[in-house]
């Protein structure tokens, strides 16, 4: 009966060792959508936790009595907590303007019932193993847990069950292994607290079912109050949340949470993407672009009759899937994805570039802003020396480069760091009625800034390709610049090893206008 005891308490703990960090992973997740800035949610909200653990563990050391009661009535909390976190910040992000107060408030709570668990165990099993093998033991199977809890998340909770249903696997497997435990050992638990357990066993189960079933509804209801417009579409992917809202006949993208397009005005930032770097072109023959799932880029390239390869690399196959199969998408693009020219490439850019062995005519960028490290990186010098090192001789590169009125030194940044590259730059700016004033940055290995700048201000832009807005007299204005805001000697190129970019971008005024 002992060993049976010991197995099943360590059973437990690993259940709890793998509940755990998958909790953290989402906490942390939960964390880098709504509050941005990958590096710092995902080491402050482990760390927090990781403190909690520390809190929970002397709190545990106060309980003298009822050591296993106390342990199963944790298990229990950590069950319920576990699975709701995630349903209660979402409904949270669409009714307070401090998400970020449940989001550690939770990391807080499952940290301090964690960090109870595992001397209360050690404790429980003190009598059938001796103390050296005990702590081996128990701290054995906890890690063990959160080895298999960390494969978990990656490859099946993230990209399958994403941030909606993947806390209820957790709650339902902590609440598991509590009611073998409980079954177990119901003789050795006192009277009152076996009877508050069968009374709250069918509670939990019935609140953890419904909300189980309801998960997408009340997800979707805080979304429907955080955005006004009407939720038309919401997905979590392995990479990012996608999002699609309405209002009368336009519909909006959003990506984690952040304004992408509009289907009022998408022409506006399509347009100056794609058309000044193909004009000054003289034979666009293969075109590269790296992001832009959404495929209105696409879309402006294949107007072009002379070229002949589209190559398409995005590392999120379900954004690319969207653009090629959602209605909204496939009117806003023109079905660019079923273009024969075109070829689609589901990895990360950087990986893509060092890997390839094909030049390009043309390179176009288009990533989101560059708000957190991980898309810092596709802004870096190291990912233009890529881009540089498969564009042919006389071909050019353009990459969006925020608002360089409300990010200006993110915007100088980005042109700094193209030109580090061993480009020379012309930056462009247009106004963008969804976002305000956008700009972009070219670059070219032959042609000097100035003549950039007169091709695309002082020659016929191109008649037979359709456009609805761009032309030679709009250069004139997108080419233009009043005097910076700032001392632009001041700011830094960015690299891999030094990411000035995405503070630069976070220090801006944008995100007050999201």
């Amino acid at each position: 009966m002992k060993i049976k005891k010991s197995k099943i308490l360590k059973l437990a703990l690993f259940a709890t060792g793998l509940s755990g960090i998958v909790a953290e992973y989402i906490q942390s997740t939960l964390a880098t959508y709504f509050l941005g800035d990958s590096i710092f949610q995902w080491t402050m909200i482990l760390s927090t936790m990781l403190f909690a653990m520390g809190v929970g563990s002397r709190i545990s050391a106060r309980f003298t009595t009822q050591i296993l009661e106390k342990f199963l009535w944790a298990e229990f909390a950590l069950s319920l907590l576990t699975s709701c976190a995630a349903l209660v910040t979402y409904v949270a992000m669409g009714y307070s303007n401090y998400v970020a107060v449940f989001i550690y408030g939770f990391a807080l709570l499952i940290g301090l019932l964690i960090g109870m668990e595992i001397p209360l165990v050690t404790r429980i099993n003190e009598e059938n193993e001796e103390l050296r093998t005990n702590i081996a033991g128990v701290m054995e199977y906890d890690y063990y847990g959160s080895l298999l809890g960390g494969i978990f998340f990656v490859f099946v909770g993230l990209p399958y069950l994403g941030l909606t249903y993947t806390p209820f696997v957790l709650g339902a497997t902590n609440l598991t292994v509590a009611l073998f435990l409980l079954w177990k050992t119901k003789n050795s638990i006192a009277t009152k607290h076996l009877k508050a357990f069968y009374v709250a066993t069918p509670m939990l189960i019935l609140l953890l079912v419904f909300l189980g079933i309801n998960a997408e509804k009340i997800v979707l209801h805080g979304e429907q109050k955080r955005y006004g417009d009407k939720v038309v579409f919401s997905e979590q992917t392995r990479y990012q949340k996608i999002t699609i809202t309405q209002y009368k006949e336009h519909y909006w993208l959003y990506l984690n949470g952040s304004k992408q397009l509009c289907t009022f005005d998408e022409w506006l930032y399509h347009e100056p993407l794609v058309h000044p770097a193909m004009q000054l072109t003289q034979t666009p023959k293969s075109v590269l672009i790296l992001g832009a799932g959404d495929g209105c880029a696409i879309k402006e390239v294949a107007k072009y009759p002379e070229v002949e390869k589209i190559t398409l690399v995005d590392i999120d196959p379900e954004m690319t899937t969207i653009g090629k199969t959602n209605p909204i998408f496939i009117k806003m693009n023109d079905s660019s994805y079923y273009n024969p020219k075109l070829k689609v490439i589901n990895q990360d850019a950087f990986q893509f570039l060092e890997q390839n062995n094909t030049f390009y005519d043309v390179i176009i960028l288009d990533f989101p802003d560059p708000k957190s490290i991980d898309l810092n990186r596709v802004y870096t010098k190291e990912f233009y020396k890529l881009c540089s090192n498969v564009l042919r001789p006389n071909g050019i590169i353009i990459t969006q480069a925020v608002s360089p009125y409300y990010t200006s030194r993110a915007f100088r940044s980005i042109e700094k760091t193209v030109s580090a590259a061993g480009f020379n730059v012309l930056p462009i700016h247009n106004h963008v009625y969804s976002f305000g004033e956008w700009g972009w940055i070219i670059g070219s290995k032959q042609l000097s800034s100035s003549d950039m700048q007169n091709i695309l201000t002082k020659s016929s832009f191109r008649t037979d390709i359709p456009v609805k807005w761009i032309n030679q007299e709009s250069m004139q204005l997108m080419t233009s610049f009043g005097k910076d805001l700032f001392i632009s000697d001041t700011i830094e190129v960015n690299t891999v090893h030094n990411p000035v970019l995405y503070r630069y971008y976070l220090d801006g005024n944008w995100a007050k206008f999201l």
